[in-house]
């Protein structure tokens, strides 16, 4: 049996206890001899990590829950893999991830990005559980609560463990966020709403889908919220972002007659 390295009480992050990085972060969270997954990665590292939890001795026979934080192909591709060594656990999502997984929606998944050249294998999901806001999942002595917490992706989950939150691609800790992609169903303000949800909380610890856990920074945050806020009004974010205020100011200029030569780079 191999020493648990736990994150937090009850909380193991596999990749924190292999010591290297497998994937996304995969936290296992246990009351007694019951436990669960969220998310789980690649189809490639299924093997290995069930290996691990083994020799962690935790009783695959235990498994309650395979918990998707969102539909990502990065952060579900191998549940299927899983839920196949691990029957007596139940797929959980979101009523949207749901939507997108049991239909095979390539795009949304991000399983299919064509111009990029990348096209990752996606197997048929059957959602056993939809949990969302206000849910709450019972794990033995445990429950975690669940939060919508979309913007990244539609249908993205939060769970509130105490004064912990795993808080899937909303925020990283060197300030970045999940990626904004219009084929992804990301939405600006509704991502602004749930970073601002998570720092007016009470909880200390955020604990990503991607990178090592952190406190609940409220500057770091709020340094985020300005960006996000900025990304509305740019035309960089094409339809993700809710206006673009340089074409009213055209508009104007029109109107006016206003000659081009008038301004420069600086009145922006």
């Amino acid at each position: 049996m191999l020493e648990r390295r736990e994150l937090f009480p009850n909380v193991i992050e596999l990749n924190f206890q292999a010591r290297r990085r497998m994937g996304c972060c995969v936290y296992l969270i246990y009351s007694g001899s019951d436990w669960m997954l969220l998310d789980i990665g690649y189809e490639d590292t299924v093997d290995e990590l069930i290996n691990l939890i083994r020799q962690l001795d935790f009783p695959l026979a235990n498994c309650k829950y395979l918990v998707a934080t969102h539909a990502d192909a990065d952060h579900v591709q191998g549940f299927q893999k899983a839920k196949e060594m691990l029957p007596g656990s139940q797929l959980v999502a979101h009523f949207e991830a749901k939507k997108i997984l049991e239909s095979g929606d390539r795009i949304a998944s991000f399983a299919e990005i064509p111009m990029q050249g990348i096209s990752i294998e996606m197997p048929t999901f059957v959602i056993e559980k939809e949990v969302s806001e206000a849910d709450v999942l019972q794990l033995g002595d445990l429950n975690l609560q669940v939060w919508d917490t979309p913007g990244h992706a539609i249908g993205q989950l939060s769970f509130r463990l105490g004064n912990l939150l795993f808080s899937g691609d909303n925020i990283f800790r060197d300030g970045c966020v999940g990626s904004i992609d219009c084929h992804h169903g990301s939405d600006i303000p509704a991502f602004i709403l749930s970073l601002k949800r998570i720092q007016a909380s009470s909880v200390e610890w955020l604990l990503p889908s991607h990178g090592p856990a952190f406190r609940n920074d409220r500057k770091l945050l709020q340094s985020a919220i300005d960006r996000l806020d900025r990304y509305q009004h740019m035309a960089d974010f094409g339809t993700c972002a809710v206006d673009w205020p340089l074409l009213n100011e055209w508009e104007v200029e029109l109107g006016k007659g206003t000659h081009p030569t008038s301004h420069t780079c600086s009145d922006m």
